[in-house]
């Protein structure tokens, strides 16, 4: 999410959806400027584990502890719906389309939902599967947030435990960083941020259909992509 916060307007207020492991609210805690994350996890169970376990509260360093967090456990879309507020980032870091009931949150009324909810200078990050072992349904998620109307640039980055992974930042308008990022970071850098957004040929764009409620393509494409792995 890194390459989000460097390049909202501000970082003050922050909203994550998803994330009930506390590793997305650990990395936002490291720009001072973040005065309020606000966290939405439909599993309570999952955020009692993050914040009372106590291997995996050592690996989120507490953060669902710290006094600017503020863990909701409800739907997401709901609490979209419901809450007339805007954030200055959004992070939106839900399971993999797998199904029809997840695959409701990659459609274009849940983006434009987001849309209406992000502040006019602010970015948004969506976690978005792999390029690599499920290129038609990473670049169909593209896709759907262009539908949706925002401005988009997809990246991906190796994370040891899953592999070659995606993510795609949204805004309303284009958005360059801002500001640097933060100290203390293990793996990123400015020169390796850079290489974020340069994809190799067989990650590269795919054509494909807009992910919409009433035709829910990007499940087809999901499990026909990830069962050439299993």
């Amino acid at each position: 999410m890194h390459p989000a916060l460097v390049r909202a307007g501000k970082v003050e207020r922050v909203l994550v959806l998803g994330g009930g492991d506390g590793l997305a609210a650990r990395e936002i805690l490291k720009y001072p400027e973040v005065k309020n994350v606000t966290l939405v996890d439909l599993d309570p169970a999952m955020t009692g584990l993050a914040t009372r376990y106590d291997e995996l509260a050592r690996l989120n360093a507490h953060a669902l502890e710290d006094p600017r967090m503020h863990v909701i456990n409800t739907d997401a879309m709901e609490y979209l719906r419901e809450k007339p507020e805007t954030w200055d980032v959004i992070v939106v870091d839900f399971p993999d389309p797998n199904n029809f009931s997840l695959g409701k949150l990659y459609t274009t009324g849940f983006y434009k939902l987001l849309k209406r909810r992000l502040g006019p200078d602010g970015v948004a990050v969506i976690q978005s599967t792999s390029p690599l072992y499920a290129r038609r349904s990473f670049w169909c998620i593209d896709t759907t947030l262009k539908a949706a109307g925002f401005w988009t640039q997809p990246y991906h980055a190796l994370v040891p435990s899953f592999g070659e992974w995606g993510y795609v930042l949204v805004g309303h308008e284009p958005v360059p960083p801002r500001r640097p990022l933060p100290e203390g970071l293990r793996f990123l850098t400015e020169d390796t941020h850079e290489g974020l957004f340069h994809f190799p040929l067989d990650m590269g764009p795919l054509p494909a259909e807009v992910n919409r409620l009433n035709n829910q393509v990007l499940v087809h494409y999901y499990e026909e992509e990830w069962r050439r792995w299993n």
